[in-house]
C-alpha cells in the first residue's frame, strides 16, 4: 500500500484575489486571461490601485491547488515546493497543513527571502488574469524533490509553470526519473498557454513521449502540438503522452485512455470565477483513478467538480462541498 495518492511539485504561492473590470486592466497595461511574470513592486502598485478591502487568500500555486484537491476528496497527498522564512511562508504551510497536505517543509529549515505571490484578478465575466511574483519559488530545485515520498505514492503530478526555472526544470526531470526508476506513474500539466509557447521546448524535454498522464486545455493543446484545431491536436499528443485529458470549459473534456477517447459532458453552472478549474479537474480526476474509478467516472468526478468550483470564488471548494460531489455520483 502507498502512502500518498499523489505526489506533487510546484510553485509555492499566496494566493490574493480581487474583482477588477477590464478597464482597469486595459488602463494598467495587463494581459487579460494570461499568467504574467512580475516584479514585486509592479505587484504592489496594481494592489494598491484596486484598493480593494476583502481580499482573499489562500495557498496556491496550480499544482498545490490539484493536490489540496486530491486531499478534499478523501486522498493523501505530498507537496514539494519552495517558501521563505517569512509571514506569508507561514501562512503557507500552516494553509497546507490545514488542507491535510504533508509538504517538504514540515521538516525543512526555510530560508531567508520573500515568499511569493499570485494576484488573481477577476473580471465580471469570470475570467482571471494572473500576475505572478515568484519569490522564494524562483529558487525551486532539486533539493526540494522527496524521494521517499515519490516511492511512497502512487502518481506523481508535475507543475508545468516549473519549465520557466532552469533549476525548477531540473527537480522536475529529477522528480520524474525517481518515479520511473521506482514503477510509479507520472502526469504533468501544461499549466498556462503562454508558458507553452515560450517553454515548448522545455516540456518536450520533460514529457519525452514517456509521461503517463498529461492534462492539458484546448489551447494548450495546441500550442504544444502546434496544430489549429483540437481534432489534430488529441491525435498528436498520442504521441507524446499514454493517456490525457483536453479540457473544454462549458464544452466538457475529452480523455483519451490509451486506446479510445472519451467525452465527458459538462455539468450546467453559472460561472463567475474560473480562476483554478483546471487545477480542480486535475485534482478530482487523479483522486477518482487512484481510488478504483474507471477513467470514465473520474472524468465525471472532475468535471462536477470543476463547475462547482467556477461558481464560486477561489480556486478550491469548501470540504462539505467536495464530499457532496463525491457522495451525488456514488
Amino acid at each position: 500500500m502507498k502512502k500518498y495518492d499523489v505526489y506533487g511539485i510546484g510553485n509555492a504561492l499566496v494566493d490574493l484575489e480581487l474583482k477588477v473590470n477590464d478597464q482597469f486592466l486595459y488602463d494598467h497595461k495587463v494581459q487579460k486571461g494570461l499568467m504574467t511574470l512580475v516584479d514585486e513592486d509592479t505587484q504592489f502598485r496594481l494592489i494598491g490601485a484596486i484598493n480593494e478591502q476583502e481580499t482573499e487568500r489562500k495557498s496556491g500555486g496550480s499544482a498545490a491547488n490539484t493536490v489540496i484537491a486530491v486531499s478534499q476528496f478523501g486522498g493523501n497527498s505530498f507537496y514539494s515546493c519552495k517558501v521563505a522564512n517569512d509571514e506569508f511562508g507561514d501562512f503557507y504551510l500552516k494553509d497546507m497543513n490545514d488542507a491535510g497536505v504533508k509538504t517538504n517543509l514540515d521538516s525543512a529549515e526555510r530560508e531567508a527571502g520573500v515568499t511569493g505571490k499570485c494576484l488573481v484578478m477577476i473580471t465580471p465575466d469570470a475570467d482571471r488574469t494572473m500576475n505572478t511574483f515568484l519569490g522564494a519559488t524562483t529558487n525551486l530545485s532539486t533539493s526540494e524533490v522527496d524521494e521517499n515520498a515519490i516511492k511512497d505514492a502512487k502518481f506523481v503530478y508535475l507543475e508545468g509553470y516549473l519549465t520557466a526555472s532552469p533549476t525548477g526544470l531540473e527537480a522536475m526531470k529529477l522528480a520524474k526519473k525517481i518515479a520511473e526508476e521506482n514503477g510509479v506513474k507520472t502526469s504533468i500539466t501544461l499549466s498556462d498557454p503562454s508558458i507553452v509557447q515560450a517553454f515548448r521546448e522545455k516540456f518536450v524535454e520533460v514529457i519525452g513521449a514517456s509521461v503517463d498522464l498529461l492534462f492539458c486545455n484546448e489551447e494548450e493543446a495546441m500550442a504544444f502540438t502546434e496544430t489549429t484545431d483540437v481534432l489534430a491536436a488529441r491525435e498528436a499528443l498520442k504521441k507524446e503522452a499514454k493517456q490525457f485529458v483536453i479540457t473544454q470549459g462549458e464544452n466538457g473534456a475529452i480523455i483519451f485512455d490509451g486506446d479510445t477517447f472519451i467525452d465527458i459532458e459538462p455539468y450546467n453552472t453559472k460561472a463567475i470565477d474560473t480562476n483554478g478549474a483546471g487545477d480542480m479537474f486535475a485534482g478530482a480526476f487523479l483522486y477518482g483513478i487512484t481510488n478504483g474509478m474507471p477513467m470514465a467516472a473520474a472524468g465525471k468526478l472532475a468535471s462536477m467538480a470543476a463547475s462547482k468550483v467556477v461558481s464560486q470564488f477561489g480556486p478550491r471548494l469548501p470540504w462539505h462541498d467536495a464530499q457532496q460531489v463525491l457522495k451525488s455520483l456514488k
